[in-house]
């Protein structure tokens, strides 16, 4: 635990408005993926994948507010974006006692939509949201986003997580294309910082319309893939 005091990591095993670590829905949801684990870093695992594909990603509603960020408000949903599954994924964990923290960081997405192009008119991604787990004496990143229905149809390998080793976004899917390039580190937090977030997405985004509630993500993919 170098450079961290016992205070430093009592931050990540709290609960804060949005990573609602203590909320029943969310100890349900975990306790529900317990069975079988063995250590913490199987623990860790097995809310990595419940989360990654027991919430399908959804980018066309992003809800930038504590409401709308809150793990039950992804449990409730049954989808989220980046942020909002990684916040659950912490949430998650740190009401198992495993101690969790938020990173973000810019990628430059080269497959996405039609429509998410046109929305954002853009293919850099701000703030785009993984978590970071203590496990073994060192912190490991870990990206839940991509539910893996969503990843067959993009031609891309799941993202898998050992507890062990970072899981980030690929690189190139399985054809060798690029996929996912990373551009900027944004850092590690104990929170969702909901204020910087906004201000990025007002000066990056010239089209701040951050939610379509007709819109289909999934089938989007289906029609351009």
């Amino acid at each position: 635990m170098v450079g961290m005091t016992k205070e430093d990591m009592h931050l990540y095993l709290q609960a804060t408005p949005t990573i609602e670590a203590q909320h029943p829905m969310v100890l349900a949801f975990a306790e529900r993926h317990l069975a079988g684990a063995e250590g913490d870093v199987d623990r860790a695992v097995k809310q990595f994948d419940a989360v990654r594909d027991g919430i399908r990603y959804d980018p066309y509603k992003i809800d930038v507010s504590v409401d709308g960020l809150k793990a039950s408000t992804t449990l409730a949903n049954g989808y989220g974006w980046c942020v909002s599954k990684a916040i659950l994924l912490a949430a998650c964990l740190r009401g198992i006692g495993i101690p969790a923290r938020l990173g973000f960081a810019d990628v430059r997405n080269h497959l996405s939509t039609a429509r998410m192009r046109e929305l954002m008119q853009t293919d850099l991604f701000c703030w785009h949201g993984y978590t970071s787990i203590f496990l073994d004496g060192r912190w490991v990143k870990a990206t839940p986003a991509f539910n893996i229905e969503l990843c067959r149809k993009f031609n891309l390998l799941p993202l898998e997580f050992d507890g062990r080793s970072d899981s980030l976004y690929h690189s190139f899917d399985q054809e060798g294309k690029r996929h996912m390039e990373y551009v900027h580190q944004r850092g590690e937090f104990d929170d969702v910082p909901i204020e910087a977030i906004l201000k990025t997405f007002y000066e990056v985004y010239p089209v701040v319309r951050l939610q379509d509630e007709d819109a289909d993500f999934e089938r989007d993919v289906e029609q351009e893939t």
